[in-house]
């Protein structure tokens, strides 16, 4: 609909939006829990099932390696079957995944947890790269960057809590291994029960898109014929956009150094404080809930301020000096210490992702935003399986400040790549009215009418 001044589409926010946000926030949540709930638990783990710590880690990391081969068809079908349809699958393979956990509560049943994870991993395809997705297409411009924020906060506290819950439901009872078994039994079944309730509330809640579009880009891309649109050529597009694809680099090693830090912390904190697996999961609770709030605080200020590079630069830079301190101070024989600096690390790490998320949507726009945050999502699990497994033999092999400090490395050519970028805020441009005329994705070799007729905003410059 047109409103009556200036012949712009009608404009208006849902209520719905926020049931929306709410219910992919808490199954992406449920969905973070099962990812690290071993990893935090990784002595427990490796004791009950009878096999080595790197069996236990790819429990973590199969999350990792099932994204990478799967986000393509994923984001394909996110843009050819919709929202809902893809929401769907997200919260009936976590259910699914949960359930088949329950069945593999004997030692010896390894294989079965592990193919368990495995659709847990598959899930996890369906769920990260809709936070971007759902602010644009239900949220207004100046909410748009704060909705990010919460649905990617949903997955933080997901990974909160299994830093927190796990320790203190399966307390490390090696002599008692059927007491061992009944309280991983607990943990399984909860999971399992809460996920199939997200899963039939995602089924009431879930609707492609609200009846009027929340923004005027928003708008444009709705007015836009179905056949102008070709998938094969977003992701050529994306590829040659120089700006996307130093983004897609810095935030792999960023987020992939997070996924190794997270895994590995486990190990990092028993090798230094012996007996501490409790304190432990409160470290890594600690390091998540003050990324919770850093990626509040972020989003918030990017729809305050739209200052998208430079904040992504001032927090990369940040979440390395937290990198070092931490690396510096974990061995210092202080609990307290590794808990401050664990906390500043997680501000800063943990809220650089839905910057990175937001950042991507602004330059690459008009782009599917599923499809730009796939690839950013792929590029982190790539750089999560590396980080992960380099970081986890040098901590086995030499110490934690070893596999720390190699992460340190990356992080500082992380920060010279996002130096590099172009900020180009395409999205913002059209909803301020700097370009509020016929937006359309075309081929960077396509040819463009002037822009006095026509305005077509090509991908990649």
């Amino acid at each position: 609909m047109l409103s009556a001044a200036g012949g712009r589409p009608e404009t208006r926010l849902s209520r719905r939006r926020l049931a929306v946000l709410a219910v992919f926030s808490c199954y992406s949540l449920v969905n973070a829990f099962q990812w690290i709930q071993y990893s935090i638990l990784s002595n427990v783990f490796a004791g009950f099932y009878g096999v080595s710590f790197t069996q236990i880690d790819w429990l973590s990391m199969v999350y990792m390696v099932a994204y990478v081969p799967l986000i393509l068809p994923a984001t394909w079908l996110l843009d050819a079957c919709g929202l809902r349809l893809t929401a769907l699958l997200g919260a009936g393979l976590n259910g699914l995944g949960a359930w088949l956990k329950c069945a593999s509560l004997a030692p010896g049943r390894y294989p079965l947890t592990l193919a368990a994870q495995a659709v847990c991993a598959v899930a996890q395809v369906f769920i990260l790269g809709l936070p971007s997705r759902i602010a644009s297409v239900w949220f207004g411009p100046t909410e748009v960057s704060t909705a990010c924020a919460v649905a990617v906060l949903g997955n933080q506290l997901g990974t909160a809590i299994g830093f927190l819950l796990p320790p203190v439901l399966v307390p490390n009872t090696p002599d008692d291994i059927n007491l061992m078994a009944h309280n991983i039994s607990i943990m399984f079944y909860g999971t399992a029960i809460v996920s199939t309730l997200l899963f039939f509330l995602t089924g009431v809640v879930f609707e492609e898109k609200p009846k009027y579009p929340p923004s005027h880009s928003q708008a444009v891309l709705q007015t836009m014929p179905p056949e102008d649109y070709s998938y094969k050529q977003s992701i050529i597009n994306l590829f040659k956009n120089i700006p996307f694809v130093l983004l897609l680099i810095s935030y792999g090693i960023m987020t992939g150094a997070f996924y190794s830090v997270s895994t590995l912390l486990n190990q990092m904190v028993v090798t230094h404080y012996e007996g501490e697996e409790v304190n432990a999961g409160r470290i890594g609770l600690t390091l998540v809930v003050a990324g919770m709030v850093g990626s509040i605080i972020c989003g918030l200020w990017l729809d305050y301020t739209k200052t998208y590079k430079q904040t992504t630069l001032i927090v990369y830079v940040l979440s390395f000096i937290g990198l070092l301190v931490f690396t510096f101070t974990l061995d210092l024989g202080y609990l307290i210490v590794v808990f401050v600096t664990g906390g500043v690390l997680g501000f800063f790490m943990t809220g650089y992702l839905p910057l990175g998320f937001e950042f991507a949507v602004e330059i690459t726009y008009p782009e599917s935003e599923g499809t730009s945050s796939g690839l950013l999502n792929a590029s982190a699990q790539i750089f999560g399986i590396v980080f992960t497994l380099v970081q986890g033999k040098l901590t086995t092999d030499y110490s934690p400040r070893a596999g720390n400090l190699f992460l340190c490395a990356w992080i500082f050519v992380g920060i010279i790549l996002t130096a590099l970028i172009k900020s180009d805020l395409r999205r913002h441009n059209v909803n301020s009215g700097i370009m509020n005329l016929d937006v359309k994705a075309v081929p960077v070799d396509s040819p463009v009418e002037p822009e006095s007729t026509t305005l077509k905003i090509q991908s990649a410059l």
